[in-house]
């Protein structure tokens, strides 16, 4: 029975693994690329730190009575480190720091009453802050939890003021309270921080958007990420849809992509299925039908009959395109309908053949920004007719003019629409530099460092006031 069980156990984990979407886009954040976003972070954190807010306080210690009022955060000498927590996300780290404060004071001893400003420090400053990173509902990355420990070593207070010396001696009480309270408002802020503001910042990243009037494009997570000490993984959907029936979608039978690199900042890699799943919608919404006039066409032309009239090319695409992609390069593979009409002038076009087209372009992926392009080039393209081998033949004339109307005239318009590329799932305000693009056996790898264009803060306060990044 024992035996059944583990068997029937391991058939059903087979089944599941077989079963498991495969991504269609994943990303890989490196520990390298982690170290660019240390600066950036602690600069965020010291911006939250220095907007606590502190209530006012009031006592009394024998004969003195105290108020401790408008405490601001004058200066922050955080030592800080980010870095992976694996299996769990985020640590941001804060060692041996110090934080100097300054707040007003007014004190009443015996009928002695004085007030002032006081310049206070905090140091021996820690925080250990974890930020769990998980996918939600909706196929987000979002920090769902944060946990913080805050920690202060001691509080020197610097009384200024004609009763500075005498009530030196309190100032260890005043600073005992002062410690507590900054210490209990340090992990609330950075909590904000984190489950409030850098999750609007999150919220930038594409999930299920609109690509154009034709296509959407889905970058839900299909896991929680997998974080180790090098390296942040996260496996998306990575697959286009037709906007005017987003059900109707390509079932995607490629390739895992392999991501084996950790040199560089950031790696992103694509697999077939998302450059198929975007030639299947484009397709699904009607886009590759091309109605194209020449008139210098018959210039080209070997045939005396048509040499009088310009030519109107008529292309449909007939079944969905399909992406090749090989360590030597990647390739779009197309097949279409052809009618080729004579338009003698005042009068309505004649058809003057109808053929089926094959046609092999070789693509070239390129990044610019968080923005991914293709450039096509034909390579191998030939014609044969629907009805007959004779007639075939008859057509080997076209095959030159038409492989050159292609390539001056349809191309050029391919690849002026596709050079706008397509958003990857990155936030706002940070862009691919010095990238790479290696191509393996049913994917590519678009190997890169990252950049901030503008800071975190810039870029939350963008997103709170609904404004859009233009240069995406």
């Amino acid at each position: 029975m024992g035996l059944l069980q583990v068997s029937v156990i391991f058939l059903l984990s087979f089944i599941t693994m077989t079963l498991a979407e495969p991504p269609g886009c994943k990303i890989r954040i490196t520990d390298r690329g982690l170290e660019m976003l240390k600066a950036e972070t602690k600069r965020f954190v010291e911006e939250e730190l220095s907007n606590i807010t502190m209530p006012e306080m009031r006592g009394e210690e024998g004969r003195f009575q105290y108020t401790i009022k408008d405490v601001k955060i004058t200066e922050l000498n955080l030592t800080s480190d980010l870095r992976f927590q694996p299996d769990v996300g985020l640590l941001f780290e804060v060692q041996n720091s110090s934080i100097t404060l300054n707040f007003q004071r007014r004190i009443l001893y015996w009928l002695f009453y004085d007030e002032g400003a006081i310049n206070a420090s905090a140091e021996g400053v820690d925080i250990f802050t974890v930020l769990h990173l998980n996918k939600d509902k909706e196929g987000r990355l979002k920090i769902s939890n944060v946990d913080c420990n805050a920690s202060i070593a001691k509080m020197r207070a610097r009384f200024s003021g004609t009763l500075g010396r005498v009530y030196d001696f309190i100032g260890a009480f005043l600073t005992t309270g002062m410690r507590f309270v900054l210490n209990k408002q340090i992990c609330p802020a950075l909590n904000h921080a984190a489950l409030v503001l850098v999750n609007q910042l999150l919220e930038t990243i594409p999930v299920r958007a609109e690509v154009d009037n034709y296509v959407g494009i889905d970058y839900s997570l299909l896991n929680d990420p997998v974080v180790t000490e090098t390296s942040l993984d996260m496996d998306f959907r990575g697959m286009f849809y037709d906007l005017k029936n987003e059900n109707e979608t390509l079932v995607n039978y490629a390739v895992n992509p392999i991501v084996r690199e950790y040199d560089r900042m950031i790696y992103l890699a694509l697999s077939e299925f998302f450059f198929d799943s975007g030639l299947f919608s484009y397709f699904k919404g009607g886009l590759f039908q091309i109605n194209y006039c020449s008139t210098h066409f018959r210039s080209m032309s070997q045939q005396p009959s048509i040499l009088c009239h310009p030519l109107s090319l008529e292309l449909e695409v007939t079944s969905p395109p399909r992406s090749t992609i090989k360590t030597s390069g990647a390739s779009v593979a197309v097949k279409c309908n052809v009618k080729v009409l004579v338009l003698p002038p005042g009068k309505p076009a004649v058809q003057l053949s109808s053929m089926t087209m094959e046609g092999k372009f070789n693509a070239k992926v390129s990044m610019k920004g968080k923005r991914l392009a293709i450039h096509l080039d034909l390579r191998r393209f030939k014609i044969f007719s629907n009805q007959s081998a004779l007639e075939s033949l008859a057509l080997i004339p076209l095959q030159g003019p038409l492989k050159t109307m292609l390539q001056i005239s349809v191309v050029p318009l391919i690849n002026n629409y596709t050079k706008r590329g397509v958003q990857i799932p990155l936030p706002d305000g940070l862009d691919f530099i010095e990238e790479v693009v290696e191509y393996h056996n049913g994917y590519i790898i678009v190997g890169a460092n990252l950049h901030f264009r503008t800071g975190l803060r810039e870029i939350i306060e963008r997103k709170l006031s609904g404004e859009t990044d233009n240069s995406i």
